[in-house]
């Protein structure tokens, strides 16, 4: 009869570490492309809208998030490509690429905390109406999407950071699929007396006269 206890038994030292590692994985995953997007979504949006009078009448403006400014569009997109990244280099690449995907998150934020009481996108869009470059904007309003956007930006940050911990623990490209300089071992006998063989391992990038 077997032995049954109600003992636990005791967890590898590394389990923990692996856990973490993988759990960090997928939160910064999720994060980064969600933050990516949602940025990326709110700089289409409308951020400011205002009215500009000309020749005796008014007429309303609207600014979108890309007329405001493009920097948290543009760290978004190098945001989601460090995140890509973080996969393909390892050691101190790593770190650096995980530093540069927390760097997109927070300029993302700064970016977009400003834009939401920048006035100059309207203010340009007065001057042309008008036809008077003194010309400025009135009764001035912001939506809520440049905070969607530093909210966008902020889950960069947090990928960024997870990275930056963790990044180490995460797995990388396989290397299975790179050259080496080494020659290739011959997998398959050429026979001389046959073209097609020489044919074929010369396709194969092989020598059949090595032999």
């Amino acid at each position: 009869m077997e032995y049954v206890t109600a003992v636990p038994h005791p967890r590898t030292p590394a389990a923990g570490p692996a856990r973490a590692g993988r759990r960090s994985l997928a939160v910064a995953l999720m994060c980064g492309a969600l933050g990516a997007a949602v940025a990326l979504l709110a700089t289409r949006q409308e951020w400011a809208e205002g009215t500009a009078t000309v020749a005796g009448g008014a007429f309303s403006l609207t600014a979108k998030g890309s007329d405001v400014t493009g920097v948290p569009a543009a760290l978004a997109i190098v945001g989601l490509a460090a995140l890509v990244a973080v996969f393909a280099v390892r050691r101190a690449g790593r770190f650096a690429v995980a530093a540069l995907l927390a760097l997109s998150g927070a300029g993302t934020v700064a970016a977009a905390l400003a834009g939401a009481s920048d006035s100059s996108a309207l203010d340009d869009q007065a001057a042309k109406a008008a036809g008077d470059t003194s010309a400025t904007v009135d009764a001035l309003s912001h939506t809520a999407w440049p905070y969607v956007a530093a909210v966008g930006g902020a889950l960069l940050l947090l990928a960024g950071l997870l990275a930056l911990r963790y990044g180490r623990q995460w797995p990388a490209m396989s290397g299975r699929y790179e050259r080496s300089g080494a020659p290739r071992r011959r997998t398959q006998t050429v026979d001389p007396d046959r073209p097609e063989d020489l044919w074929k391992a010369i396709d194969r990038g092989e020598d059949p006269t090595s032999a």
